[in-house]
């Protein structure tokens, strides 16, 4: 499977401690063998699935979208705070 970032995504992942980057890739793994898997969105995010997921004990949320059967685009990765605003 073919993965694609945001520049978004990669500057919420370069702040990220080893441990929560290991929990970030835990759920990568999981959405890419099951794309499907996240909270289909509607309205304005149309098209965007959401997939939560803990990082220690912080829920997280990981904006994602599949462009077809073999890519996927990760859009944005944060806290439930302002997250969809920002999305």
């Amino acid at each position: 499977m073919r993965i694609l970032v945001t520049p978004t995504f990669e500057r919420a992942v370069k702040r990220l401690h080893r441990q929560q980057k290991i929990a970030l890739d835990e759920a990568v793994r999981t959405i890419a063998s099951q794309p499907e898997t996240g909270e289909t969105k509607v309205d304005d995010l149309a098209g965007v699935q959401v997939y939560k997921f803990r990082m220690g004990n912080l829920l997280r949320l990981l904006a994602y979208r599949a462009l077809d059967e073999n890519t996927l685009k990760l859009l944005m990765v944060g806290p439930r705070e302002n997250f969809y605003r920002d999305l």
